[in-house]
């Protein structure tokens, strides 16, 4: 059998003006490629699917039309769990129905898990958990799970009590393990690194097909991560090799394909002119782009000078303002904000100057300040 495994589509992700469905149908139709080509037998898709647990009607169209080309068109199954930025239930609604047409869901964990089988293999769908799920699910065994890490344990426990002795085992499950490494862009698994487990608990399956960490790395010889099919941030990601894995059950081996982006991300950093006149490939200027002024202040109309070069910017940083030394890092939304309404300037120098958010007080007491210099009074 030869399963391909993906994961963190987050479709309907976006950054301010741009919405990356077209970037995202791009990486879909290389899948599809890859499943074609490859005559892959299975997609195992590791959660994450939509960047959001109410999707937009955008996002789900393009997961409709991602569904369709693998399942109907090319007749390759997909089995694909609900990650910590999915709706279990709206991911997972119609599942028996769309199980007869090879797609298989798994959004909320059950008491007994669930399995897809094939000649060789066996493949069981994990997908995201908490502790108190698990206790609600296995209350016989609730005394034992103080901690994460336990309940993947038991979790997994009952699910190696259901191995068949003559195939191989997969599990597709998206989780942190413990000392992955992760980017700019896994922020959810970054937060106080609550939601680690530990590699142990996976032991005895031949293949663990993961999602959550955007970094493609093997945790160890079996527990892998296929990362993102694209960056969804600047700094580690941009020079990541986004790809996808093929297995081949018969040998267990694994291999990396790379997937083509539609829009590069790079950070570029030069004076206002070496920005304007930039010695970098054509694939760096017209993707996403985020930019580092390193001499002057960022404006609307310095900024419009910057887009005639760069179809794509995201992120401009400047001084934050003339003659200042300071450094002030804003979307493209947010620089357009603080443009068109000045407690926007106000607020972010509070946050950046300050290290704090500004209270109404302070913003009161801003606006009546701009009030009397337009007035003439000060």
């Amino acid at each position: 059998m030869l399963f391909l495994h993906t994961s963190d589509w987050h479709l309907g992700a976006a950054e301010g003006e741009y919405d990356l469905l077209e970037d995202q149908r791009f990486f879909i139709d290389d899948i599809c490629r890859i499943i074609r080509e490859r005559q892959v037998d299975a997609v195992l898709l590791a959660g994450d699917v939509y960047d959001r647990s109410v999707a937009s009607a955008s996002a789900i169209r393009l997961y409709d039309y991602a569904m369709n080309r693998i399942c109907r068109e090319l007749g390759t199954k997909v089995l694909t769990i609900a990650g910590n930025h999915d709706s279990a239930e709206r991911l997972s609604s119609c599942g028996q129905l769309l199980e007869k047409a090879g797609l298989y869901i798994s959004g909320a964990a059950e008491r007994e898990p669930k399995v897809v089988c094939f000649d060789d293999t066996e493949v069981f769908l994990l997908p995201w958990i908490t502790e108190e799920k698990v206790r609600s699910l296995y209350p016989e065994e609730r005394e034992s799970i103080g901690s994460l890490t336990d309940a993947y344990r038991v979790v997994t426990n009952h699910m190696r009590n259901r191995f068949s002795p003559d195939k191989k085992h997969i599990v597709v499950s998206h989780a942190f393990i413990t000392n992955s490494e992760t980017s700019t862009s896994d922020r959810a698994a970054e937060i106080g690194f609550a939601t680690q487990v530990s590699a142990d608990v996976f032991a005895g399956f031949d293949y663990v097909a993961l999602g959550h960490i955007h970094k493609p790395q093997d945790v160890n010889g079996f527990i892998r991560y296929c990362g993102t099919p694209m960056p969804y941030s600047f700094g580690k990601e941009e020079a990541q090799v986004k790809s996808v894995t093929l297995l081949d059950t018969k040998t267990m081996a694994k291999e990396i394909l790379p997937l083509p982006l539609l829009h590069k991300r790079a950070t570029l950093t030069g004076t206002y002119e070496e920005l304007l006149n930039p010695d970098c490939p054509e694939e760096e200027k017209n993707g996403y782009v985020r930019l580092n002024v390193t001499d002057t202040a960022i404006g609307l109309e310095l900024l419009s000078r910057l887009k005639q070069v760069y179809p794509h910017p995201l992120v401009v940083s400047g001084k934050a303002y003339e003659g200042d030394a300071t450094t002030i890092t804003l979307t493209m939304e947010e620089l357009e904000q603080m443009e068109s309404d000045p407690r926007e300037v106000f607020k972010s120098f509070c946050r950046e100057e300050m290290g704090e958010e500004a209270t109404p007080h302070f913003v009161e007491l801003f606006e009546k300040a701009v009030s009397r210099y337009e007035e003439g009074t000060v």
